[in-house]
């Protein structure tokens, strides 16, 4: 149970705050969903205004409402119920109530007459005076150092999505932080056992180092805060088209270059004095430092805002008096330095150019960040062709889901070994039928329908020798599962990187790439073009054979037409194989999968995994590592050792050394294609036998 603060309390006081409602009482307070009362739509579904009852009292109220097709679910409805349930402060949004009526999950708030900051800043065009954002950043940074700090627990609460959509505003314009679905308790120095390798937040507001290392602290939070304070300072998206790297990027090298009077949002230039302009940057820098460690905490930010705006209030008031705009006279000679703000990003490839501020997951988690309303956009009913088995007969299949039957377990939940008949598929004893995969969702992770119906409809098409076969599914309440063929052997990074008595030779290794990029190539090649936004060594399974199969789908995307480049909101992907300008941009095509590919083809090279959080700082990602000593043609020092005894060509290792360097450039334009990897590696294979 959350503990609260005797000065935490919210402007209105509900008569049962965080009461469950009953379902005819959603409906009657939103008219059994009237379209015409839906006031804003996100990845959990659509919002309500309607009217219910605190105590005798009808009031407004704003009531969020499940999609059926979303991927948030059971557990961010849960989260939220209990963090806001027990979290009352002045700059929280107030929960009323929920709603758990079957399938239906429903969330009712406090209603914010005046919506999201974001609306303000980028819809409405809204003149918010200077003065106003100040206020509104200062109650913002209170309610989250409230979270970071002031809710009695000791670790306190991440909130993992700061961003101007997630900042609500009162009629009275105090604002709100609301949203808090992807909120974590989290140790403020997290350890190695600490690490997701799947990330969740939104693209613009992530934190790069909590990219780089899965670890996350209130710091993140601290980071996004950073890019929402240039936001209202500059009247700028956090990812805008005009913007190559996203906002916070270009504002810092915007200020660097001597550019600051250019970038502040015009309509209120002349109202901002140079000193105060000067601290409010200078606390914006902070929040985006490089290093964690170095950025300020919320109450600093607190602190510091509320100086800031004190001093504001001072200067505009003489400025009043005296009839004068200071800012007009003066912002051309600000001195203005940021040198003692080491706010360089880390290079995600040593390839091409640096991350510094990134583009809204999930990940985050095995999804990092499936984005709800990709899917109900792309992705239409199962595929009739597949099998709908009863959830009764994959219970007798698994043995009851028995542990002995027990093959893994990914982000999505455990995979079972099971026995079917091999016409009728009705479960069969083991070691009768046939052998297949079953893919259960754990109960209480946060991937659902949206992931599980990606695979469905994706796989339920595809039809190609190096891609896992979809045999059916069942959807029973809240229960998803996939049945696969079974693959007998296991997966490449199983096999790559165990101490296996006979390790994997380089003719080996380069036919599962081969097979991996003629995959690809067919995935690509589709009318409807299929971008797997996740190729890593994992999902490469591998039969008897060792014939390779692309598996998992769960965050794959549909582009209607090929070579058509698609911007989501929400990122997904794996520590060490997230294609940076994926990352910085949200734009996904097929060149996505071919970064992915290229860690995977130095992961070959090296025998080393992506991502290894054993290695020191500054070895754990494989490709800000190894890039630059393979520039400076120094391979030798890092080929898997086990190579030794079966070292391929010197024309062969340089190939694959240069067509790894390919798929890794920053701009996708410059990968190659599918096909053009698919031949190089074909040539390697002949250059090598």
């Amino acid at each position: 149970m959350f503990s609260t603060t005797a000065s935490a309390s919210t402007a209105l006081q509900w008569s049962q705050p965080g009461r469950e409602l009953k379902f005819h009482e959603i409906l009657s307070a939103t008219q059994d969903f009237d379209e015409s009362l839906v006031i804003g739509q996100g990845g959990f579904g659509k919002v309500y205004k309607g009217s219910i009852f605190n105590g005798s009292t009808r009031v407004d109220a704003a009531i969020k409402r499940l999609d059926s097709m979303s991927d948030q679910g059971k557990d961010e409805f849960w989260a939220e119920v209990e963090m806001l349930s027990n979290l009352r402060h002045i700059h929280l949004v107030s929960l009323i109530g929920y709603c758990n009526h079957g399938h239906e999950m429903i969330l009712v708030y406090e209603y914010m007459s005046n919506g999201t900051l974001e609306d303000h800043l980028h819809k409405l065009g809204t003149p918010l005076s200077w003065l106003q954002r100040l206020n509104i950043c200062l109650g913002a940074a209170r309610g989250l150092d409230y979270l970071h700090t002031g809710t009695g627990i000791e670790s306190g609460i991440v909130h993992r999505d700061v961003k101007t959509s997630n900042i609500l505003l009162h009629e009275s314009w105090a604002p709100k932080i609301s949203d808090l679905g992807l909120s974590k308790m989290a140790p403020r120095q997290p350890s190695s056992s600490d690490v997701d390798e799947r990330i969740k937040g939104t693209f613009g507001y992530l934190d790069p180092d909590y990219y780089y290392t899965g670890k996350l602290t209130s710091k993140s939070d601290v980071y996004a805060f950073g890019v929402v304070l240039f936001e209202v300072l500059c009247r700028k998206r956090a990812v805008d088209e005009s913007l190559d790297w996203g906002l916070a990027k270009w504002a810092q090298d915007s200020i660097k270059e001597g550019k600051l009077k250019h970038i502040i949002d015009f309509d209120i230039r002349d109202q901002i004095s140079p000193k105060c302009l000067k601290e409010f940057v200078r606390i914006a820098q902070r929040c985006l430092h490089n290093d964690p460690m170095l950025r300020v905490t919320m109450a600093d930010v607190v602190v510091k805002l509320q100086v800031v705006l004190t001093q504001e209030e001072k200067n505009q008031k003489s400025l009043q008096a005296a009839g004068r705009t200071i800012f007009r006279k003066m912002l051309h000679i600000l001195p203005f330095t940021t040198k003692q703000v080491d706010s360089a990003p880390k290079s995600s490839s040593g390839v091409g150019n640096n991350i510094s501020a990134v583009g809204n997951t999930n990940d985050e988690a095995d999804n990092m960040f499936l984005d709800t309303r990709e899917v109900s956009e792309d992705l239409g009913i199962p595929e009739p062709s597949l099998k709908v088995f009863k959830f009764a007969d994959l219970e007798t299949a698994t043995s009851n889901f028995s542990q002995d039957m027990r093959l893994g377990r990914g982000g999505f939940g455990k995979a079972f070994l099971g026995w079917v008949d091999e016409n009728t598929f009705f479960p069969s004893k083991e070691g009768v039928g046939i052998a297949v995969a079953v893919k259960r969702r754990h109960q209480v992770h946060y991937q659902g329908r949206g992931e599980w119906l990606a695979e469905v409809s994706l796989l339920g098409q595809a039809a190609h020798p190096n891609i896992i076969t979809l045999l059916g599914y069942c959807s029973d309440e809240h229960k998803y599962l996939l049945v696969y063929e079974y693959i007998h052997t296991r997966s490449y990074d199983d096999l790559l990187f165990t101490n296996s008595p006979e390790p994997l030779s380089w003719g080996t290794r380069l036919s599962i790439l081969i097979g991996v990029a003629r995959g690809l190539t067919y995935l690509h090649s589709l009318k409807d073009q299929v971008v797997c936004r996740g190729v890593k060594s994992s999902d490469i399974l591998l039969d008897q054979d060792f014939n390779a199969k692309l598996g998992d789908f769960g965050v794959a995307r549909f582009c209607p037409n090929i070579g058509e480049t698609v911007v989501t909101t929400a990122a997904a992907g794996t520590l060490g194989y997230i294609d940076p300008h994926y990352y910085a941009t949200g734009q996904v095509s097929a060149k996505t999968d071919i970064y992915g590919f290229g860690v995977v083809l130095v992961e070959t090279l090296t025998g080393l995994r992506a991502w290894d959080i054993k290695r020191v700082d500054e070895q754990q990602n494989l490709v800000c590592w190894t890039i630059p000593i393979i520039k400076r043609g120094e391979i030798d020092t890092i080929i898997d050792p086990h190579l030794k005894t079966n070292y391929p060509p010197k024309a062969a290792l340089e190939s694959c050394v240069a067509l790894a360097l390919k798929c890794l450039v920053y701009e996708p334009k410059d990968r190659p294609s599918s096909e053009e990897v698919l031949r190089s590696l074909e040539q390697i294979y002949d250059v090598s036998y």
